[in-house]
């Protein structure tokens, strides 16, 4: 069987291109979906037929546990997974499937066994006493959206779905008081770098590691593949720039009035549209070109051109960007990050100019959509592109390594599944 469903892996590996290296990788991926689900065809057959008979075994888990070497829960699992989604005789002669559109996605290869898991999760929660077609409803709208979203999309459409069905739930949670005053100790280094240090109370210190935990988890591996690399210092510190972030973008804030960071940028002016050389940020450090382009997409900036030579040319006055309308606006309309499978609300986005603004881009609402620091910076350094459909929304265009037909894609966390 191994060598029908799975290709000739190239002698010398190192030599693929990376296209080739994602092809093998999704086609791989599809291939143990398929293989996945035709297991559990075989499974459901055994517990149908029941594996005492058989194999001498109590259930089909037992049995399957030894031959694979699996633990037993694990084991279980596996055919809990596959009795829900093949035909299983009921009471009365009956034979019927609980997730019927889930096992044709998962039969396709479209989606593995995290996302049978999720959708199986939700349909279970669904009252008993409801008609059989809300279950099959959810049933379809879950998995056609497991095709091509992540498990976050799934349980935020799964949440919606069973509000709808089942409006009773939990109360929100009340939001957590403000901070209580900190000190902090802030020096710069010779090298550009700043040193923070401090000395908290008890309660300010355990509600300064709290914010830092919240906001420095580990991002999940999302439906890309992308995983989360960055080390624990590495995370408390960008953790640290998304609560400066969320003071910066704050009405009350002195000096922003709403806007994000202000910021000189001494940068050629060839530079700055390139994306490549270096900056002096602030009159501190250099920054590369292309960080300082990443930065002017939503901030204050006061552009500083430089000759050929290195002569100040021109100090340029303060220039908006994107004003607190216009802010507003993307607020109601992306609902937040606007990539794919993206959570994040609007406190934590920027607004990135589609069109760069060194290039000539306008700053109005069909030029602009919000993304978060990690997506933002993904945008301006990968393979993704983003643009404004004909409806007024974002949609993203994935590498060809990831969609060889580039499908447009949106987010539809922000949004209620109808």
């Amino acid at each position: 069987m191994s060598e029908t469903l799975i290709p000739e892996l190239p002698q010398e590996l190192w030599r693929a291109g990376k296209l080739e290296l994602a092809h093998g990788v999704t086609h791989l991926v599809q291939v143990m979906r398929v293989a996945s689900a035709a297991l559990g065809k075989y499974l459901a057959e055994i517990e149908t037929r029941g594996a005492e008979d058989l194999y001498g075994h109590g259930s089909a888990a037992s049995w399957f546990a030894e031959i694979a070497r699996f633990s037993p829960s694990d084991a279980r699992e596996t055919v809990n997974r596959a009795l829900a989604l093949n035909p299983v005789p009921e009471v009365g002669g009956a034979v019927t499937v609980f997730a019927p559109a889930t096992a044709a996605a998962a039969e396709d290869g479209a989606i593995g066994d995290q996302h049978i898991d999720l959708i199986l999760e939700i349909l279970r929660k669904i009252p008993t006493d409801l008609p059989a077609g809300e279950r099959e409803g959810a049933d379809k709208i879950l998995a056609d959206l497991a095709r091509h979203a992540g498990p976050k999309e799934i349980a935020q459409a799964g949440a919606d779905l069973l509000a709808h069905l089942d409006p009773d739930g939990n109360e929100p949670r009340d939001p957590d008081p403000a901070p209580p005053r900190r000190e902090v100790f802030v020096e710069r280094r010779k090298d550009g770098f700043w040193k923070l240090s401090g000395l908290l109370d008890p309660e300010t210190g355990a509600r300064t590691a709290a914010i830092l935990d919240a906001y420095g988890a580990k991002r999940p591996v999302d439906e890309f593949g992308q995983a989360d690399h960055r080390t624990m210092p590495q995370r408390y510190g960008d953790a640290w720039a998304d609560v400066l972030d969320l003071a910066a973008a704050c009405p009350d804030q002195p000096g922003t009035s709403g806007y994000r960071t202000l910021v000189h940028v001494t940068v050629g002016l060839d530079a700055l549209k390139t994306g490549l050389g270096t900056a002096c940020l602030d009159f501190v450090g250099k920054i590369t070109a292309r960080e300082a382009r990443l930065m002017a997409c939503d901030c204050l900036m006061i552009p500083v051109a430089l000759s050929a030579a290195g002569e100040p040319l021109d100090v340029g006055r303060m220039r908006r960007f994107v004003t607190p309308g216009q802010r507003r606006a993307l607020n109601i309309r992306d609902g937040g990050c606007a990539f794919p499978g993206c959570h994040r609300a609007p406190k934590h986005c920027h607004a990135h100019h589609i069109q760069h603004w060194a290039d000539g881009g306008p700053t109005d609402l069909r030029n602009l959509v919000l993304l978060c620091s990690y997506h933002h910076r993904l945008i301006h350094h990968g393979d993704w592109t983003v643009r404004i459909a004909g409806d007024g929304l974002p949609e993203f265009v994935p590498p060809q390594y990831l969609d060889p037909l580039r499908h447009p894609r949106r987010n539809v966390l922000h949004r209620v599944v109808t």
